[in-house]
């Protein structure tokens, strides 16, 4: 392991002169604070439609007749929103273009539904599995430099939506790069629900592919970052029915890498494993990164998991953040979307006390198996986690979270990261190798979010276990790549 470097690009030290200690690289990230947010996002937090769905006014009654308030809600604090430097806000006049062999009907000026101005961009697919799109092409030369695609868009109905992409090019899309941002799964927590309203941001680190002159490289870098002049915004309906569809937005907003310029890793754990404490703290204290643990209160203190001791000093000594996951282990087995509102609001509201009470104050949660979706009774448990944490994290992959995070609770990482062979999962050296996540990290300053589970000595069995050495293998690669590394609490206080 190599020295770690005093302070940061971009901070500066504490003295200016050789006999005066200097700021350590992660106490300069966390003293930027407010100050760092403001020179890079500017705007104020958007707490409407646009960064989180709009209830259905039975969903609002739901959410208004849950009857004991929560008695440690979260502060409020949450991400500036980045005003768009370009935007496509599809009001009258807008010239795009709904069409594609997979569109049946469509409306470019959509007076009924729309989460901005007075109308939004509707378009019905065929049901043939073909490209259903709304285009713009021969637009004034783009650069996308430093720079973030954002996306705001609607699916009426799910059931047969296949997948969603996005094309930016030139030449009438000759040229281009294509994001394949979404890919729906019939099983588990989709980032793109029934009848709401979404916000996605589409960062260099996720193009999937690219066509004509341009190109991907080994290291996961674009050819080009200029001259786009085309558009395309498509939809791919299952070939099972038809898909009604709208888009609302598409801007061009700041990326963060003149605050961060080589991205931001938090390396998180689910489950309250005592592996964590006693296989994953050395390798990381060895490297002064801190993580971020999810917990399940009620197995603390039993069998293989941590103690609350144990937990009290991952926090006080090395910077750990304790956060929440589940009260009750039965919920965690079945997933908050097996029970009512009511139930799951309960769980939430013992969760959050029982941390205070511990003294673990973080305001961050997880879901149980990533599943996000509505309760038996038709609620949206992202909703109720808003009552009582200030994020709450999926398992939602496709694309890398951003600054700031475009719908903070459903914020996306990466799960099932492991050195072992055979057992599925996400390979280890597709997070480290050429071109993997840390890569393109490092090239497009997003936040990587890494979800672990259990730490074990030898070969791990199953796609929930890293060994140590592979561990090892990820902390030093992160290190290697100058990467911070800030727990959830952390990052979300340096963009409020």
């Amino acid at each position: 392991m190599r020295k770690r470097r005093s302070s940061a690009p971009g901070h500066a030290a504490a003295g200016g002169d050789g006999d005066k200690p200097v700021v350590s690289r992660r106490s300069a990230l966390l003293m930027g604070g407010t100050g760092g947010v403001a020179l890079a996002g500017g705007g104020a937090w958007l707490g409407n439609v646009a960064a989180q769905p709009a209830a259905a006014p039975a969903v609002e009654a739901a959410i208004g007749g849950l009857a004991t308030p929560p008695a440690y809600a979260p502060s409020g604090r949450r991400p500036r929103y980045r005003r768009a430097t370009w935007s496509q806000q599809l009001q009258a006049g807008h010239g795009w273009t709904p069409g594609g062999a997979g569109t049946a009907s469509a409306e470019a000026n959509d007076r009924t539904v729309f989460a901005r101005g007075t109308q939004a961009v509707r378009v019905t697919t065929n049901a043939t599995g073909k490209q259903s799109y709304v285009r713009r092409t021969g637009m004034g030369a783009l650069n996308l430099k430093s720079k973030m695609i954002r996306l705001v868009l609607r699916v009426d109905d799910v059931a047969n939506l296949s997948k969603l992409v996005f094309y930016l090019g030139s030449g009438s899309l000759a040229n281009h790069f294509a994001w394949t941002f979404h890919v729906h799964s019939a099983t588990g927590a989709n980032y793109v629900q029934s009848g709401e309203w979404v916000t996605v941001h589409l960062q260099w680190a996720d193009v999937t592919s690219a066509a004509g002159t341009y190109k991907i490289g080994a290291d996961g870098k674009p050819s080009t970052k200029t001259g786009f002049t085309d558009m395309s915004f498509a939809v791919y309906d299952n070939a099972g029915g038809p898909v009604t569809y709208r888009l609302q937005a598409v801007e061009l907003i700041p990326d963060t890498a003149s605050v961060f310029p080589k991205g931001l890793v938090s390396i998180t754990f689910d489950d309250s494993h005592k592996s964590v404490h006693d296989l994953a703290r050395p390798v990381m204290d060895a490297y002064g990164f801190p993580g971020t643990v999810y917990n399940i209160a009620d197995v603390v203190g039993t069998g293989s998991f941590l103690t609350i001791n144990q937990m009290r000093s991952m926090q006080n000594f090395s910077g750990w953040e304790m956060a929440g996951h589940s009260y009750a282990n039965a919920t965690h087995t079945a997933s908050y979307p097996k029970l009512t509102a009511e139930q799951a609001d309960d769980d939430f509201r013992k969760l959050r006390e029982w941390l205070v009470s511990n003294g673990f104050t973080s305001e961050h949660f997880a879901y149980p198996h990533g599943a996000f979706q509505k309760t038996t009774d038709g609620v949206p448990v992202d909703l109720i986690a808003g009552r009582h944490f200030a994020t709450a994290r999926s398992i939602v992959s496709e694309t890398i979270e951003s600054f700031a995070p475009a719908m903070p609770y459903r914020l996306k990482a990466l799960t099932g990261i492991n050195d072992g062979t055979g057992i599925g999962g996400t390979a280890l050296s597709k997070v480290t190798g050429p071109g993997g996540r840390l890569d393109r990290c490092v090239d497009s300053g997003d936040w990587l979010i890494l979800c672990l589970h259990k730490v074990v000595e030898s070969a791990p069995k199953t796609s929930t276990e890293i060994a140590t050495a592979g561990l090892t293998a990820l902390m030093k690669a992160i290190d290697e790549r100058d990467i911070p590394v800030l727990t959830v609490e952390e990052a979300m206080a340096h963009y409020t």
